[in-house]
């Protein structure tokens, strides 16, 4: 007999899903009864942890386009779901979190737990969801699918929670009373898409003609879009700067003469000097968040601006731009490229080859650095030496979104390195690994991660093991949280509560890896580096390779003058905080 758990794993099915992340509760069972009669079409990826399986779903979603889909049962599992949900918020990312419920006659009884794991869920993921919905009856179940699918896609995606009371999942389906369908526009996002006036494009066109050091700046907008190839030759066209945020990158490759990396405080250091001398940054679907807009010191006070984003609200958040295009970034950059011609600075070009080159030189020095413990630079460039274009490159939180930014270029326009910058969370590679996996089989994944991040879902390396997943996780090990550990040795002197290790405390992660199923690795010396990566790379099924780094080593060019500057490094004053510069208006240019 049929029952709701099978209409909601039909309807999913139905939306293209593939892929379903969770772990199941006596509540959900139905759903997975359902899911394991489909099997043909969607299969179910049991996690070992909830928070994981929505960052196993972004992964899946961010790679697909798809709406990520992750199921946990009520109160223990639902409450795992946070770091996950504001993630994919902050970044955009579809997702559709299915989370069990009490009976609805037990609604009365769910507050303090009087019937078991009960909370107010409904409240709870409002505050960290685009939307999120109680199913109130079973004839209403289908509608609210397709409502949770339509606002997961529709501008500006993100996260939305549907939560479906146990005596609704169990109830019998009577296929001839309550009939699906799904609205196929909602299968991928955009669910829908729009193009900016024709006003607003001529207005952005004359600033473009006017600019004698254009900029653009890619965010990950343009990946939400799907607009990379557009993205690619509207920077060729542009014939100026072309830079990204963490999570733009791959909008288009980083090999190309104008292409001059992460504009991030631990991103390029050539990035980082070349847009302040732009007299126009095209800001294109990036929100031009803090790190991106380099703590709000960009744009500059000078500097036209064009901000091109689907979303209403990021046109003059920060900063009044010169023009607005208002509309989806495929959409907007196709009507520039119709009509644009080609722009040519060769001066504008020669002063990016020779900052790009000076970058490059300072960046060779840490490269061919022998001194032990080993520079994380030789680790990411002996990385990059043996990256495929096609490749999944997944990045933790931290120093490690730094390292891979500056030494391991993208070579190939796509998104091919995902970013957990929305929250900018712990813990994020490891359980993403595993839904690039599942979503790319045959696909080889490698994350990079410090060990403070690895420590947090190294559990979730069993289930890297248990589905025979082609992962290289590699792990800049340094005994500690380093960001941290460098913020209280800069500017504190003798605070010590980030450290990871002890004199009888030494993590190996190698080791930890072998015994959960996995080959593992270990470096410290620079020439070991290479052989454990290759033996890794060959390895048929997950490995980890735990590289010894050293401490002080940063990649944030503001960490590194002030070490340069030592004791003569100011303290942050008490209540400092950072400020929005004085919101104007952007000029015209001349």
């Amino acid at each position: 007999m049929a029952h709701m758990g099978d209409l909601v794993a039909e309807m999913l099915a139905q939306y293209g899903v593939e892929l379903v992340f969770g772990m199941p509760g006596g509540q959900t069972t139905a759903l997975h009864d359902g899911i394991s009669r489909r099997t043909d079409r969607i299969r179910h990826v049991l996690m070992r942890d909830e928070r994981n399986a929505a960052y196993a779903a972004d992964a899946y979603a961010r790679l697909t386009g798809k709406p990520g889909v992750c199921d946990v049962t009520v109160g223990p599992g639902a409450n795992l779901l946070p770091a996950g949900f504001i993630e994919a918020l902050n970044a955009s990312v579809p997702m559709v979190g299915i989370v069990g419920e009490l009976p609805l006659d037990w609604l009365t009884l769910k507050e303090k737990g009087i019937a078991s794991q009960g909370f107010d869920q409904l409240s709870f993921f409002k505050t960290i969801t685009k939307d999120s919905w109680l199913v109130p009856s079973v004839t209403a179940l289908p509608e609210m699918i397709r409502t949770a699918f339509r606002v997961a896609t529709s501008p500006r995606p993100g996260p939305v929670a549907l939560i479906i009371p146990h005596d609704v999942f169990d109830a019998e389906w009577d296929e001839a009373a309550i009939r699906i369908g799904v609205d196929d526009r909602a299968v991928r996002a955009p669910f829908v898409r729009s193009a900016p006036c024709d006003a607003d494009v001529e207005a952005a066109l004359r600033l473009i003609r006017a600019a004698k050091r254009p900029a653009v700046v890619f965010g990950g907008g343009v990946h939400g879009a799907d607009a990379c190839a557009e993205a690619t030759a509207f920077a060729e066209r542009l014939g100026g700067l072309a830079v990204t945020s963490l999570t733009g990158r791959g909008s288009l490759p980083e090999t190309a003469p104008h292409a001059a990396g992460t504009l991030n405080p631990l991103g390029s250091w050539a990035a980082i000097e070349l847009v302040k001398e732009a007299d126009l940054v095209i800001w294109c679907g990036s929100k031009a968040s803090q790190n991106t807009a380099m703590n709000w010191t960009l744009p500059l006070p000078n500097q036209a601006t064009v901000t091109i984003d689907a979303d209403p609200a990021e046109h003059g958040r920060t900063f009044r731009p010169t023009a607005s295009l208002y509309g989806d970034v495929r959409e907007a950059l196709r009507l520039l490229l119709a009509r644009l011609e080609p722009q040519s600075h060769p001066d504008w070009a020669a002063r990016i080859a020779e900052i790009k080159a000076e970058g490059e030189e300072m960046k060779r020095a840490e490269i061919a650095s022998d001194l032990l413990p080993v520079h994380p630079a030789r680790v990411m460039a002996e990385l990059a030496a043996r990256l495929g274009e096609d490749d999944v490159v997944i990045s933790d939180a931290s120093f490690s979104a730094g390292w891979l930014a500056n030494y391991v270029p993208v070579r190939k326009a796509g998104r091919g390195v995902l970013y957990a910058r929305g929250q900018g969370g712990l813990g994020y590679s490891t359980p993403a690994a595993i839904g690039a996996a599942e979503t790319r089989p045959g696909t080889r994944i490698v994350t990079v991660a410090g060990d403070g991040a690895f420590s947090y879902t190294i559990g979730e390396l069993a289930t890297q093991a248990q589905r025979h997943q082609k992962v290289v996780n590699v792990v800049l090990n340094n005994g500690r949280l380093g960001w941290i550990q460098l913020w209280q040795e800069i500017f504190f002197k003798n605070v010590q509560s980030a450290l990871l290790e002890s004199q009888s405390c030494h993590p190996n992660f190698a080791a930890a890896a072998r015994a959960l199923g996995l080959a593992g690795f270990y470096a410290e010396k620079p020439d070991e580096i290479g052989p454990a990566l290759d033996a890794a790379f060959a390895h048929d099924g997950p490995s980890v390779v735990e590289v010894r780094v050293d401490d002080l080593a940063t990649p944030i060019h503001s960490f590194k003058r002030r070490m340069r500057e030592g004791a003569d490094a100011p303290r942050p004053r008490p209540g400092t905080v950072y400020k929005l510069r004085d919101w104007k208006v952007s000029p015209d240019l001349p």
